[in-house]
């Protein structure tokens, strides 16, 4: 009876399960190796949760000589976004997160799109069917609701099992009157679980955990012949040969589920990593991400703030493995691709993430990197999101890579640039085109006295010094004849004897130079921007 429902309910799969692993041979890969894969579902925009599996995915696939690939999960049709799906591809491309294979590549293992694979699913649901273990439900949504509501009333578990299984045994004849009334129907896997058993995941990130033995029929094949997510993925890990399965810890429930369709299906399952949620702190307290609270969840953010996409992946590294952040720090001269990354190092209760950590991430990074790449990635961002300073970084290219440059060599390098909408910020002054532009504006930040008569006498004896000790010494031996201390510690010991010390001149300077109250260093900025330009800046602040 079995093969003949198979056969009335599949009259056009005609090809066997045995022809459809012939097809997906075994990896040739190197023992230890692990074949990841990121699977979204394309029903809205790619968000940095997505982006954390995919980057954790990708780096142990990469670090084990194994495959990370694309699989787009494209089974539920009526939440489908359009553009998404290119969303998803053009997000891990902005973040350097290459699959081997996958959507839009070539690869063996394909198709790579769960709904160019209805085929597939169908015949393992044939197969079930012939073999007892699958069977029609012609329950319609009105009698399932009913069941739900009087197993609400009477706090029972919800589901379609054990007594509310009413077509669980119906006889050939019963099913073709069905079929002959026209009667739409589901396949149901005909579950061989009891609740009241244990079973246990074996969970890389958190341990062990035991879970009640999954005892639901649950729908594997939709009235439309669509596969469910729980079937169609634990055929598609095992035909793509997935060794890990990195996913969020909302489906350690469905693991029981998914540990019996690989069993009663004969496959091997995957070993599974349930990786914590991302959450957020707000007024003290600690919630999870939210899609319309939070605005840096999308992925397109990012590059919209000017954040660089290497920070992003620091601070992602960072998240993921516990010790990552001290190796980072200690290994100036390597790269995330030299880190290995481990599952006993990855968080297992909800992952804090922090806007002003990844600034200090994107800091660090920034005072590592040259100021060329700096001044070419931000060229880049510029191009795209503010034409005018992309046109005054073309035209002043010398001078904001000099700008750059500054303090880059030192001991301690500045860190004053976490975005590159901080260089716009940050630099502003260099740019004679934008420091004129509103003197208001300019000298907002600069409310103390300017004694004229020392900015006077600096113009008149200044020289171009080669080295910042020689021009502080002059400072020094101006600041002593106009009645300045020559040093902090000297105003101090006798404030009544002077006009100030000599780090109110160097302020002085600075404010009519840069209309700032902080810079980098002085003398650097004086040598791009000139004596000239000073002198300029010293009228545009009197009048």
């Amino acid at each position: 009876m079995n093969k003949e429902l198979a056969d009335l309910l599949f009259p056009n799969i005609k090809i066997t399960v045995d022809e459809i692993e012939a097809k997906y041979p075994l990896r040739d890969l190197k023992e230890g190796a692990y074949v990841t894969r990121f699977g979204p579902s394309p029903t809205g925009f790619m968000h940095v949760g997505n982006l954390y599996g995919a980057f954790i995915s990708s780096m142990l696939a990469k670090q084990t000589d194994g495959i990370f690939y694309l699989r787009i999960e494209d089974t539920d049709s009526k939440r489908e976004k359009e553009g998404a799906i290119d969303a998803i591809i053009n997000g891990l491309k902005a973040f350097d997160i290459d699959y081997d294979e996958g959507y839009g590549k070539d690869g063996q293992y394909g198709p790579y799109l769960q709904s160019e694979r209805v085929e597939i699913y169908q015949a393992y649901a044939k197969k079930l069917v012939s073999e007892g273990k699958a069977y029609p439900c012609f329950m319609s949504e009105e009698e399932i609701a009913d069941i739900r509501s009087g197993q609400e009333l009477r706090k029972e578990k919800i589901g379609i099992y054990g007594s509310y299984a009413v077509d669980r045994d119906l006889a050939l004849e019963e099913v073709k009157e069905h079929l002959a009334n026209g009667d739409s129907y589901v396949i149901r896997l005909k579950s061989p679980g009891d609740s009241h058993n244990e079973i246990i995941l074996h969970d890389l990130i958190k341990g062990d955990i035991v879970l009640p033995e999954n005892d639901i029929d649950e729908v594997i094949l939709k009235k439309d012949g669509i596969p469910t997510y729980h079937f169609a993925h634990v055929i598609d890990d095992h035909l793509m040969h997935t060794t890990h399965v990195l996913r969020g810890d909302e489906w350690v429930p469905s693991f029981p589920k998914h540990l019996q369709l690989n069993q009663v299906l004969g496959f091997k399952p995957c070993k599974y990593a349930h990786i914590a949620p991302l959450t957020k702190k707000e007024d003290g307290k600690i919630r999870k991400f939210s899609k319309r609270k939070d605005p840096e969840f999308a992925v397109s953010y990012y590059e919209e703030a000017g954040i660089p996409k290497e920070g992003v992946r620091l601070y992602l590294a960072t998240l993921a493995n516990t010790n990552f952040e001290e190796w980072y720090l200690q290994n100036k001269d390597k790269s995330i691709e030299d880190f290995k990354f481990s599952f006993k190092k990855m968080p297992t209760g909800g992952t804090l993430f922090d806007m002003e950590k990844l600034n200090n991430i994107c800091r660090t990074y920034f005072s590592r990197i040259s100021a060329e790449t700096i001044y070419n990635d931000a060229l880049n961002y510029y191009k795209k999101y503010d034409e005018e300073f992309y046109n005054l970084m073309i035209k002043d290219k010398d001078k904001l890579i000099s700008f750059l440059n500054i303090e880059r060599d030192s001991k301690r390098p500045r860190k004053d640039i976490a975005t590159y909408k901080d260089i716009k910020t940050e630099s502003a002054y260099i740019f004679n085109d934008l420091f004129y532009k509103d003197r208001n504006e300019t000298y907002k930040d600069i409310d103390e006295k300017i004694d004229y008569d020392v900015i006077n006498k600096y113009i008149e004896i200044y020289r171009d010094f080669n080295s910042e000790d020689d021009w502080y010494n002059q400072i020094k031996v101006l600041a002593e004849e106009m009645g300045y201390a020559p040093s902090v510690k000297m105003y101090k010991e006798d404030p009544a004897l002077y006009k100030g010390h000599i780090g109110d001149v160097c302020e002085m300077i600075r404010h009519l130079l840069t209309g700032r109250v902080k810079t980098p260093n002085l003398y650097q900025l004086l040598k791009i921007i000139g004596i000239d330009e000073f002198k300029k800046r010293v009228e545009f602040y009197k009048n």
